[in-house]
Parts: structure tokens; C-alpha cells; sequence
């Protein structure tokens, strides 16, 4: 009897460790950024709005004020979350180009940017090389170019337009070389860049800067492992701009994914989503769903999501959400598939092309799918989720022998993946 209380106190104290060590976030420190009810970057922009919109009303002739007022909205859609601004600031830099007969690079690059936020990638590159064409500014407009090819999947043209602009001691050089390092999957390094990015953004005490490198390297320790270290920049992030949706929605993740912590993630969510609400919160909520076997409140979600996208318009913003959740029912499938089709043919990246190959396997073609992805996917991108898919697409061709390997890195991704792709990882 006395052994077996030892043991019953042994495995007690076990299960005390390991839940305590698997707690990383705290209420205590991220509460009082959850009941702000103020937004002082929301409203510093907007009341730049009604200063330059005013003075262009008085002179309507003054083309550099609708580049400003541009500026500001752009800035109120990363703030709220809300499309309309990002549609404001598009016809005004239209406008603005028009004017200038789209002999001036700055707003041609302005546009090319807004377009980016759009997922009008194709239109985007047109206006980079346009600027290039023009010959001002080119360093700036090399950076947009990298961008622009990233998200198109031409990374050779991406490479050059990076060593166009190498310069270790500038911060939008760091940024990209360390996204750069990321596509290769190189996580140490792209976080080393990432670090002197930051370094430099202290030193100059650039509050937007901070934000970004905080935030970001946020998201890179996540995947990198670092959770803790991950939380610390989120609250970092927090601490100089109190409204950030994207650090607390990175929170809200770590209590979810790492956590298991389901109704401290949705509190968080449910949060933010009152200040910036966006379709995708919808989507996160119905992950957790899934995780607490709830299929009622999981298709509640996904159908609010759908009704949002039906009241606003996102454009392209959405086609990979979209094309993974109808690839996912029978019924839907064949919509996932039309869809897939038009991302690659607007962006053909490895991911787009993931997209189409997991649209035939769940339509029943392995075959297909198989193809796809030899073809356009492996040793092209180190992104879990499609690594996932290929495993899954292995599996279905009866290719054992290569799974292992990806299912032995898949599982040193589990956070980025979320506990509902873990468990599928582990019946691989």
C-alpha cells in the first residue's frame, strides 16, 4: 500500500509539473489591454483624415493632400480591420496617380501596396515595374519588388531584387532578408535578422517599427518553438500600442494551442473581435470548436464566417481559407477545386498549388494530387500545413517510407499546426 501511494504521489506531482510548465500566459498581463475601451491610433489617423480632408476641400488642387489622407486610411484598416478603408485609400491613390499621370513613383508604389493588402498581386507588379520604368527611388522600389515577387512564387526574381537592396544596416533590407530566410526554412537566421531589424528600430525609437519587429519576431519564435520568448514580444508589442489585434490574437493562439486552454482563447478572442472584427476570428473560434468536439457551435462559426464574406467584400482576401474549408466536405470539394484553379493562376506559389493538389485528394484523386505536389510543392516551401498535405497525399498513394521523415519535423510543428492538425499528425 505504502508503494503504491508513492507511486500515486509521484505521478501526482508529475502531472502538477507538467501542467504548470505548460503555462505561459497570465491574465494579469494582457487583461487591461483586453478592456481598452479608447483607441488612440484609430483616432490620431482619423483625425488626420478630417485635417488634410479639410484643407484639400479649401484646395482641391493640392494633389499631395489625397496621398496623406490615402496614408491615413490605409492606417485605419490595419487598425479596425475594416475593408472599406483599405477601398477608400485605393481610390484616392487612383486618383492621385491620375493626376500625375503615373509619372511619379511614390503613389504608383502607394498603390502597388494597397493592392497587396487587396491579393491583386499580378496588378501590384505591373505598377512596381512601372516605377522601376521611371528610374526615382529605385532602392524603394527594389524592396516593393521583392514583396510583390514573394507573393507570386518568383523567388529567383525575388533574390535579385534583394541583393538590389543589401544593406545590413537597413531595417527594410533586415525585414526581408529575414522573410527571405523564413522561405527557406531557415528559422535561426530569419530570427537573427529579424533581432538586428529590432535593434535598430530601439535605437531610433520608431514606435511603427518596434510594433512590426515585436510583433513579428512573436510569430517567429512561435514557430521556431520559443513560446515563451514568443509571448514576451506579443506583450512587448502591447505595451506600445494597447489595440494591437495581432498580438493578441498571437496570445490568444498560446493559450489555445499550447495551453489547451479553449475558454481563456475564446475570452481573448471575443475581445478583440469587438474592436477588430475580421472574418478569421470566426474561423479561429471554430477550430476551438472542433477541439472541444462541439460541431454545432464549429458550423456556427464557419457560417458566420460565410455571412461576413457575403456582407463585405474581400475580394481574393479569403481564397485559401475558403478553398481549405470546402476542400474538407464531399459537397463542397469541387467549389475548393474551381477556386484553387484561380489562385494558381493569379499567384501560382507552392502554397496555391498545395491548394489545388489538396482539392483533388479530398475529390478522390490521389493520383492527381500526388502530381501536383512532386511537381510544385516538395522542396519548394517548409510550411507545415503543406508538408501536412503532402504526408496525407503520401499516405494515399501507399508511400509509407516517405512519411516518416515529414511526420517527425510535422511534429516539432504542433504549435503553428494547432491541436486539431496534432491529432491527424499522430494517425499518420
Amino acid at each position: 500500500m505504502r508503494t503504491i501511494a508513492i507511486l500515486v504521489f509521484t505521478a501526482f506531482l508529475i502531472i502538477s509539473c507538467t501542467s504548470k510548465s505548460n503555462t505561459v500566459t497570465a491574465q494579469k498581463d494582457y487583461n487591461k489591454y483586453l478592456e481598452i475601451k479608447d483607441n488612440k491610433s484609430r483616432d490620431f489617423a482619423q483625425n488626420e483624415i478630417n485635417f488634410w480632408q479639410k484643407k484639400y476641400d479649401k484646395a482641391p488642387n493640392q494633389t499631395s493632400y489625397l496621398s496623406l489622407l490615402a496614408s491615413n486610411y490605409s492606417k485605419l484598416f490595419e487598425n479596425t480591420g475594416d475593408v472599406k478603408y483599405l477601398y477608400k485609400a485605393e481610390t484616392l491613390l487612383l486618383q492621385v496617380n491620375k493626376e500625375y499621370h503615373y509619372e511619379t513613383v511614390a503613389p504608383i508604389r502607394s498603390l502597388g501596396r494597397n493592392y497587396i493588402s487587396q491579393h491583386r498581386f499580378r496588378e501590384a507588379l505591373i505598377l512596381a515595374n512601372k516605377a522601376l520604368a521611371i528610374g526615382e527611388g529605385m532602392k524603394e522600389t527594389q524592396k516593393l519588388l521583392f514583396d510583390v515577387n514573394m507573393e507570386l512564387g518568383n523567388y529567383t526574381e525575388a533574390e535579385k531584387n534583394l541583393a538590389a537592396i543589401n544593406d545590413k544596416t537597413d531595417f527594410d533590407y533586415l525585414i526581408r532578408v529575414s522573410k527571405w530566410n523564413d522561405h527557406l526554412g531557415d528559422l535561426k537566421t530569419a530570427i537573427t535578422f529579424m533581432e538586428k531589424a529590432k535593434d535598430i528600430a530601439i535605437i531610433n525609437d520608431n514606435k511603427s517599427l518596434k510594433i512590426w519587429t515585436f510583433s513579428n519576431l512573436g510569430d517567429l519564435n512561435g514557430h521556431e518553438g520559443n513560446i515563451q520568448k514568443s509571448y514576451e514580444y506579443y506583450l512587448k508589442t502591447l505595451e506600445i500600442e494597447p489595440n494591437n489585434s495581432y498580438a493578441l490574437k498571437g496570445i490568444a493562439w498560446i493559450a489555445f494551442s499550447h495551453e489547451k486552454n479553449t475558454k481563456e482563447a475564446t475570452r481573448i478572442i471575443d475581445n478583440i473581435s469587438k474592436r477588430h472584427h475580421t472574418p478569421d476570428f470566426y474561423l479561429l473560434k471554430a477550430q476551438i470548436a472542433e477541439f472541444e468536439n462541439n460541431e454545432v457551435l464549429k458550423n456556427e462559426n464557419v457560417t458566420a464566417y460565410f455571412n461576413m464574406l457575403k456582407t463585405i467584400n474581400y475580394g481574393a482576401m479569403y481564397n485559401k481559407y475558403n478553398t481549405l474549408i470546402y476542400a474538407d466536405d464531399k459537397i463542397t470539394a469541387t467549389k475548393a477545386l474551381q477556386i484553387a484553379k484561380i489562385e494558381v493562376e493569379h499567384r501560382p506559389t507552392p502554397d496555391s498549388y498545395d491548394l489545388l493538389a489538396w482539392s483533388y485528394y479530398n475529390l478522390g484523386d490521389a493520383k492527381k494530387a500526388l502530381e501536383i505536389e512532386q511537381k510544385y510543392v516538395v522542396g519548394k516551401s517548409f510550411e507545415p500545413k503543406l508538408n501536412y498535405h503532402l504526408a496525407t497525399i503520401y499516405k494515399a498513394n501507399n508511400l509509407t517510407t516517405k512519411i516518416a521523415p515529414i511526420k517527425e519535423e510535422l511534429l516539432k510543428s504542433t504549435f503553428e499546426l494547432g491541436p486539431n492538425l496534432e491529432k491527424k499528425i499522430i494517425t499518420l
